[in-house]
């Protein structure tokens, strides 16, 4: 428990706003070994290529014991922070999300990604009701005895088009960062933000170390840093990239490459 905490710690302070912790996410213990031989300085499972890996389409469509197994390896082949993407905790209602942090935090892992979209769906729950579910998650890391580190996702720009992102749904992002941050978040998650005046905005606009993913048209790291963000992570990217290369590489193979 003691060396958990430690790691707990150890991963909270590497968001920086302006030096951002890079999180280049993995799905099981191999990858997760790659990534740390990299340089990496945390790990961070994607739910996406982490069901993907297993035959499981996205949206806790994979077991939540095989999750758990899942991750519980990794944290055991790695000595490093591990945050589990942990989608909307398996759960609706708010005793069902304590009690499933606890059972995570029980295979290791220092950190979850928690949206707020309705699994299932493509609604969000409204900022109260989220705002109660992220208070659910940081009760049961309290009970557990683990500062875990809850980073806040909000799906609002992840579901429409870039060049349809307005001022109006930047405030309401900005309204959930204030919201879960009352509810005991650690960090705001905003995937499929891409301008930077909104980037920086929201940056500026919460204490919360915001996470910008990586996806194609993302300004680059550099950039990112420069707007204030202190996470950056990679989500189904690493795990496509890598089929599309050994797909490639079993067409030569087979066709006689």
């Amino acid at each position: 428990m003691s060396n958990q905490i430690t790691q707990a710690e150890n991963f909270a302070a590497l968001h920086k706003k302006g030096d951002p912790v890079i999180l280049y996410n993995i799905w099981d213990s191999g990858s997760a070994g790659a990534v740390r031989d990299a340089g990496a300085k945390a790990i961070a499972t994607g739910s996406a290529p982490v069901a993907m890996a297993q035959g499981f389409g996205d949206g806790q469509n994979l077991p939540l014991e095989a999750a758990l197994d899942n991750v519980g390896r990794i944290v055991t082949a790695v000595d490093l922070p591990v945050s589990l993407d942990f989608e909307g905790a398996y759960s609706k209602d708010v005793l069902g999300i304590a009690s499933n942090v606890q059972r995570a935090l029980e295979t290791g892992v220092v950190g979850f990604n928690f949206e707020d979209q309705i699994v299932g769906t493509s609604d969000l729950y409204d900022i109260e009701t989220q705002a109660a579910r992220v208070a659910a998650m940081r009760e049961g890391s309290d009970a557990a005895g683990v500062p875990a580190f809850i980073n806040a996702r909000t799906d609002i720009f992840l579901k429409a088009k870039p060049e349809t992102h307005s001022d109006a749904m930047l405030d309401d992002a900005i309204a959930r960062a204030q919201a879960y941050t009352d509810a005991g978040a650690s960090g705001f998650f905003a995937p499929g933000l891409k301008d930077e005046a909104m980037i920086a905005r929201l940056c500026e606009s919460t204490e919360l170390p915001v996470n910008i993913i990586a996806l194609p048209g993302t300004p680059d790291t550099a950039t990112l840093a420069s707007l204030g963000v202190a996470r950056i992570s990679y989500g189904p990217v690493p795990y496509r990239l890598m089929l599309g290369w050994l797909q490639e590489q079993a067409k030569q193979a087979l066709h006689g490459g």
